[in-house]
């Protein structure tokens, strides 16, 4: 394994990065503390955790770049894989299929699969009969795939897009042989939601540390309501807590090691993320273990719960559970609290990317594959982006010529928040291996641990480590 700052030498101030035009979080990805590189010899992968480009709020729209589509005539045929099963998300979908017909006169076959299948399966789906393009996340899970030649690079189509995006989106869709997997289409930070109408109905002020947030959860348990809206049926949800408590407990350089093998899942510092979430789990929505994001979403539309950890793509069912947009006007969020010690000054979060990738082994691709460069490159347009972004505001657009004049007051917040991060992860299951961030592997020990949260941590902890050490090596 390559050290963390391989290749990378010197420190750059935030001041010099916005200097050089590489604006908000993923500017940063330059920086010796927040990229990490693997050699391709490593035994373990690395993170590359990286954020979007954060255009300012209410900027003009730029003139257009290498990203923008242009009408071209397409025959034949094109089929592309899609997790984008929510309603809104659908919906977005749709929309840029139909505007990609419009300009190529090429009808798309869309595979839609549900995003938690689509996730669990994606191993299977990509060794036997993926579509030509399929939606994915960048960081490792881009790379694994890619080092285990299941995706196409595509370096022609960035070449000509790449124009379209900040550095930092380079390194954030490159394999471990250096060519270009994948076009980054969104971003969205992870927050602390609430409603405003209920802080300001129960006199609650917004927490800035970690006294105040377990003050106010009490309070808002002794008026009746659940102070934290929780669910893990889909087993990832529970990251985004441990990913924030061990940020703000041991910092962003320990967080990146734990997740790339370099630290020790026995660690006392380990010990230490789990025995603080403890303190939260009384305060999360009863029979959390057999429910969707959505249902506990929901409970903060109903005004049963008074917050929830989460990124921002929740609008979206904040616009299925109440059209009248009534609930999303309502709607605000904090960073998480802070913890008092040496790491508030690194503001870190979560801000994973979404991308597409080509695959390897579609049956169709050879056929194909003139039209899914086609459709990738149309999907690195601000044009396209924002018809996604239109039908669902928690799908930040990544390409510099979006329309930022577009974004509602929640997006421009995001987009604040995520500037002023110090250090951005992408997510655990996108830092780490998917083979360890899995169903079998840390999903799994999560829901343990939230279910039996009194049980013997050093065993527990032993028994990830164990898992960990029994993986295959890692050959990226």
């Amino acid at each position: 394994m390559a050290d963390i700052e391989t290749g990378l030498k010197g420190q750059v101030s935030r001041r010099e990065v916005l200097k050089k035009g590489l604006v908000g979080a993923a500017g940063l990805t330059v920086l010796p503390t927040v990229l990490a590189a693997c050699s391709s010899a490593a035994s373990t992968p690395s993170a590359t955790p990286t954020a979007a480009p954060t255009p300012t709020p209410g900027a003009a729209t730029p003139t257009p770049a290498a990203g923008t589509p242009t009408p071209v005539a397409l025959t034949g045929a094109l089929h592309v894989g899609s997790n984008h099963s929510d309603p809104s998300e659908k919906k977005g979908m749709d929309a840029i299929d139909a505007a990609f017909q419009a300009a190529t006169g090429l009808a798309v076959t869309l595979n839609t699969v549900d995003h938690n299948t689509f996730q669990d399966q994606i191993n299977n789906y990509l060794n036997t009969t993926p579509d030509d393009v399929f939606t994915w996340f960048s960081g490792f899970r881009m790379r694994f795939f890619a080092s285990k030649s299941l995706g196409t690079a595509i370096d022609d189509v960035w070449a000509g897009v790449k124009s379209n995006y900040t550095a930092g989106f380079t390194t954030a869709v490159t394999g471990d042989d250096g060519k270009v997997y994948g076009i980054p289409v969104d971003y969205y930070p992870w927050c602390v939601f609430y409603r405003k109408s209920v802080f300001s109905d129960k006199g609650y002020t917004v927490p800035s540390t970690w006294t105040d947030f377990i003050a106010l959860c009490n309070k808002m348990k002794t008026d009746g309501l659940t102070p934290i809206a929780f669910a893990d049926k889909d087993g990832w949800p529970a990251m985004g807590t441990f990913d924030i408590l061990n940020l703000r407990i041991n910092g962003y350089d320990f967080h990146v090691g734990l997740m790339t093998g370099k630290q020790k899942w026995t660690d006392p510092k380990v010990t230490a993320v789990f025995t603080q979430w403890k303190q939260l789990i009384p305060f999360y929505t009863a029979g959390f273990a057999g429910l969707t994001w959505q249902q506990a979403c929901d409970t903060l539309v109903q005004k049963k719960s008074g917050m929830f950890l989460l990124g921002l793509f929740l609008t979206g069912e904040f616009d299925t559970a109440d059209p009248s947009g009534a609930a999303k006007k309502d709607l605000d969020f904090f960073p998480f609290p802070f913890l008092g010690n040496q790491y508030d000054a690194e503001k870190s979060l979560d801000a994973p990317i979404d991308i597409w990738m080509m695959s390897a082994k579609s049956q169709n691709l050879q056929a194909d594959l003139a039209n899914a460069k086609a459709y990738l490159k149309f999907w690195a347009a601000g044009s396209t982006q924002v018809l996604m972004y239109k039908a669902n505001n928690g799908f930040i657009p990544t390409a510099s010529d979006a329309d930022t004049t577009q974004y509602d007051v929640l997006t421009q917040k995001a987009v604040q928040i995520v500037s002023a991060a110090q250090k951005i992860t992408q997510f655990l299951d996108r830092d780490t291996r998917p083979d360890f961030a899995g169903a079998n592997g840390m999903q799994s020990f999560l829901l343990n641990f939230l279910s039996n949260p009194g049980q013997d941590l050093t065993k527990f902890q032993q028994s990830i480590q164990d898992f960990w050490d029994k993986l295959p090596a890692y050959t990226g």
